[in-house]
């Protein structure tokens, strides 16, 4: 079996920051997607002790005014990110394929009831470079 490196394929990109999340909204940043055909957001959950912590997935033409993506014609996958509300979804990956026409993607975890919060960090995985090596 041969062993094939995919670091010059891809280009990993940190979109929210691991941080404890309590109650409010935290957007990550927007990552670029020129020169890629394709990606993928994965949101990872670390402790959790309360509250409900919500992914979603925002895209941009222009790196300023997002919206939200729709599951089924803007992100694919065998599902959607869902929400981490019990200690069941403490460390754990969730991720999902972005298939939009956007040139921006950005993270956002939405957290409600939290007092002391979940760990989560997000990142997007831009794929199928124009010309390589990716990074």
């Amino acid at each position: 079996m041969t062993i094939r490196d995919l670091s010059r394929d891809q280009k990993v990109s940190l979109s929210l920051a691991p941080a404890v999340r309590t109650t409010g909204t935290a957007t990550g940043t927007a990552v670029d997607l020129r020169g890629f055909d394709g990606a993928t957001v994965v949101v990872s959950f670390g402790a959790y002790s309360d509250g409900t912590h919500t992914p979603t997935v925002v895209h941009s033409m222009d790196g300023e005014s997002f919206t939200t993506c729709t599951y089924g014609t803007d992100l694919d996958g065998p599902s959607n990110l869902t929400a981490v509300s019990g200690s069941a979804g403490a460390n754990t990956v969730q991720q999902i394929g972005y298939i939009g026409t956007q040139r921006y993607v950005a993270v956002v975890m939405t957290s409600t009831s939290a007092s002391t919060g979940a760990l989560s960090a997000a990142h997007v995985i831009a794929g199928y470079p124009h010309s390589g090596p990716a990074v």
